[in-house]
């Protein structure tokens, strides 16, 4: 299992994400998590707030994964960052179920 973390520019573009990859079964589920951000971005120094996407899915959908939300993301360099996991069984079995 792993979980893919995604900042976005509001709660709505990180829900609209998370729908459509859920529908296409690309993930079990999304968690949308309101940050601040802070980072540099052609030379200046930029602060804002992000909501951030916790998406769970099994290893095998992780290119899948990225290719959407390149394709659905206003950034024009998301950061798509994977955190390989574990979990209880059961949540691990939910997840390959739903995907």
């Amino acid at each position: 299992m792993i979980i893919i973390y995604c900042p976005c520019k509001n709660k709505a573009e990180a829900k609209k994400i998370a729908k459509e990859l859920i529908d296409k079964r690309l993930v079990a589920c999304a968690n949308i998590i309101q940050s601040e951000s802070l980072y540099e971005w052609k030379n200046k120094l930029c602060e804002g707030n992000e909501a951030v996407m916790l998406l769970k899915t099994k290893k095998t959908n992780e290119e899948r994964v990225k290719k959407e939300i390149k394709r659905l993301h206003s950034y024009d360099l998301p950061a798509i960052i994977t955190i390989n996991c574990r979990s209880n069984p059961e949540f691990e079995r939910w997840v390959d179920k739903q995907t």
